[in-house]
Parts: C-alpha cells; structure tokens; sequence
C-alpha cells in the first residue's frame, strides 16, 4: 500500500511541481526580484501573509514591493524616517502597521551586520539534527529579541514551542532551500539540508494526508507536521517536503476525495 501511495503522490508532484503554477502563487513575488536579500525579505515577508486568497496575498505583496520602491534591501538600510510614513496605513488582515514597522526595524538591524537571512536559522542547526526545529525555535527568538519587540507581532511569526504548525515559516524555507530541475523553490541555501525540512502543514494538506492515511493525530499543530513529515520522508529521505506539491494540489486544486484512492 505504501508503494501505491508513494507513486499516486510522485505523479502529482510532477504535476504540480511546474513554473507555470508560479503566477498565481506568493512565490511569484520572490521570483521577481534578482538579488538574494531582495529574494529574502520580500519572500519571508509574504510567506508571513500567506493566509486567505493568494491573490489577495499576491496584492498586499505587490504593496510592500511599492513602499520599498522595488528594492526591499536597499530600502530596510537606507530608509528615512519620512520613508516610514507609508506604512502607518499597510494592512493586511490582522497584519497591521505596527507589526509592519517591526519587521522593517529588524531587517534593518539584522543586515547591518549579516549578508544573508539563512544564517539566522541555521546557526541554531547541526548537521545531524534530522529536522529544522532548533531552526525555527532560534529564529523566532532572534526575530523578537530586540527590546521593543511587540508582543502582537509574535503571532505573525510561529515558533514550535508554541506548537504552532509553523505553516508559513516552513513554506519559505521550502522555496529557499529545495532546489530541483523545476525552476519553482530557489536552492539558494545550501547550509540547510532539504532533508531537514519539515512539511508546511494547513487545512488542505492535512485532510490530503489524512484521508491517504500519512497522519494520524487529530490536532492540527506541530507533533501532526513532525509525524506527516516522518512518513513522507520514508517515501524520499532526501526530499520529503517535495509532496507538499501533492499533498497541496490535492487539497485545494483537485479537492479530491481520496478516502479510497487505490
């Protein structure tokens, strides 16, 4: 059985797995930026407001592109005050002003003394750690640990030992460290293994993976992404977020019924 559903869920990774899905997905919006920080903070920051529609994501993206005049990283080191202005009245969601302004002040702070964004997680990694979560637990708290950190900003960005399924976190790391023949996730950090990756777990992919059997727990919070993960990477060891292709698809493209798929 587990052969059976190893190959249903390679065959819709190959389907969805595709650049033409990049268009109608946040990911595009990374994608259209050429440096690497630019990647970085413009994709963190909508993987962040990845909740509701994508193409109401897509557009609040498309905003803070605006704000940061089309340069996210040369914007967060040089912006003036006056600069700041604008975005006194960026929402989206329950994404307010105030969580906004955090996020700028830290990317400011953080790229005064740092080339990159991976090294934020992974220095809270080791090589033989099997999966990313010191990674997000360090990052988080690197992320809050200035001193006027807003206590409202912390449920814009998850940390496990909240068991949070840490969705959104664990779908940028997707796009920054898979890297395939496919032209979708970017690969461009290569100190974290996509083996270590853990599966961005929502509504759409955890009734996929229930109704295949792959999780168990009824929770939807962080054991669920620990043990969906664990049996996905029985099926690639190497590259087990690759079904979120599927598992996602499944859910929200095909909205398939898969109580008896074989």
């Amino acid at each position: 059985m587990k052969n059976k559903i190893k190959d249903f869920l390679d065959e819709r990774v190959e389907r969805y797995n595709r650049a033409s899905f990049i268009a109608d997905d946040p990911i595009a919006l990374p994608h259209r930026q050429k440096k690497l920080q630019d990647k970085e903070i413009i994709g963190f920051w909508v993987a962040m407001l990845a909740w509701g529609q994508s193409k109401t994501i897509i557009k609040s993206g498309e905003r803070l592109l605006e704000l940061m005049d089309q340069s996210p990283h040369d914007f967060v080191l040089n912006h003036s005050e006056q600069d700041l202005k604008s975005f006194e009245h960026f929402v989206h969601r329950t994404f307010q002003p105030t969580d906004a302004l955090y996020f700028i002040e830290f990317f400011k702070q953080y790229y005064q003394e740092h080339d990159s964004l991976e090294q934020a997680f992974s220095k809270h990694i080791q090589a033989t750690d099997e999966t990313i979560e010191h990674g997000l637990v360090g990052f988080s708290e690197t992320f809050f640990s200035l001193p006027f950190a807003p206590q409202r900003t912390k449920k814009h960005v998850p940390n496990p030992k909240r068991k949070s399924t840490c969705k959104r976190l664990n779908m940028f790391l997707r796009w920054m460290v898979r890297q395939d023949d496919k032209g979708v996730d970017f690969g461009v950090w290569k100190s974290i293994k996509p083996a270590q990756l853990l599966i961005p777990y929502d509504v759409h992919v955890e009734r996929s993976a229930k109704q295949l059997g792959l999780v168990q727990r009824k929770q939807r919070d962080w054991k669920a992404v620990l043990e969906l993960t664990s049996n996905l990477r029985e099926m690639d060891p190497t590259d087990p977020v690759k079904y979120d292709f599927a598992l996602f698809g499944l859910g929200v493209l095909e909205k398939a019924d898969m109580s008896r798929p074989f």
